[in-house]
């Protein structure tokens, strides 16, 4: 991996013990030890806003368990198939940018393998958390704790980058990005969760439906995946809930409600395919 110091940008080089990776450090002496799982940690203290941030443990939890069970199996079908359709055969890296415990990460390099591509992939997170247990399911992709607001990587270092739900700054986006690189974002269509958005509020409004145009990119292709998403299991409606805003949004009555008569709502997600000029 290209990793570049968080703290003053010079180039990480790993380093060996044993003939085992056991750190990254630059030639000013800042060091970042591989865990055990095998990420690295790449956010300083000084940079987080708080002890722990991203998801915690509970909220990671219910996102996988919901995710394994192949619910949301039909947008990383449709993400690997754009990807695929686009990505240049000579690809030699590939970053997913809030990848979370890997999921689209690890069906995406899946299904590159199974396409030919010989291509490294990174995955980058801000939870912990989250990246213990990716790294520990999918040890052949780079994980990388840090901020997609200062990401840990050279500049003109990716062929391409994934970008499911997770903010960034488009200037960093840019930076890391080679000339002719591919970016891949999904975000909420416009009818996405409806049926939940009309429970919680009185005059609930659609998703914007504009494909949004990004500084230094031609957009090359968008579409909508839309399916119709029913859980009947309890325990599936639980970590649905859990792993969005609507945990906290919907009274215990209402999640109650839910977990006894089942859920039903659309799935609606929009897809967006960059070229960096």
């Amino acid at each position: 991996m290209s990793y570049r110091c968080p703290i003053c940008t010079e180039k990480l080089t790993i380093q060996q013990q044993h003939d085992a990776p056991r750190s990254w450090s630059c030639c000013l002496g800042h060091s970042f030890d591989i865990a055990k799982e095998g990420y690295v940690n790449l956010l300083p203290v000084n940079k987080k806003k708080s002890k722990d941030p991203g998801d915690n443990k509970e909220m990671m939890f219910a996102r996988r368990e919901f995710l394994n069970a192949g619910y949301y199996q039909c947008l990383s079908d449709r993400v690997n198939q754009v990807m695929i359709a686009h990505l240049h055969d000579d690809a030699e890296s590939l970053l997913d940018i809030g990848c979370g415990e890997g999921y689209y990460t690890g069906r995406l390099a899946h299904a590159l393998a199974s396409a030919g591509f010989n291509i490294e992939l990174a995955g980058l997170d801000i939870s912990r958390s989250a990246l213990r247990y990716a790294a520990k399911r999918y040890s052949a992709i780079h994980f990388a704790v840090a901020s997609s607001y200062d990401m840990p990587y050279e500049t003109a270092s990716m062929d391409a980058m994934l970008r499911i739900y997770a903010p960034s700054q488009l200037s960093e986006l840019q930076r890391v990005l080679k000339p002719d690189g591919l970016l891949l974002t999904v975000s909420p269509g416009e009818h996405h969760h409806f049926a939940i958005k009309k429970m919680i509020y009185a005059n609930p409004r659609l998703h914007c439906e504009t494909v949004p145009e990004l500084a230094g990119f031609t957009l090359l292709h968008s579409e909508r995946v839309q399916t119709h998403l029913q859980l009947e299991r309890a325990d599936m409606i639980a970590h649905f809930l859990q792993m969005t805003p609507y945990a906290w949004k919907l009274s215990d009555e209402q999640k109650q409600q839910m977990e006894q008569s089942g859920l039903s709502c659309e799935l609606d997600f929009q897809l967006a395919l960059y070229r960096r000029d």
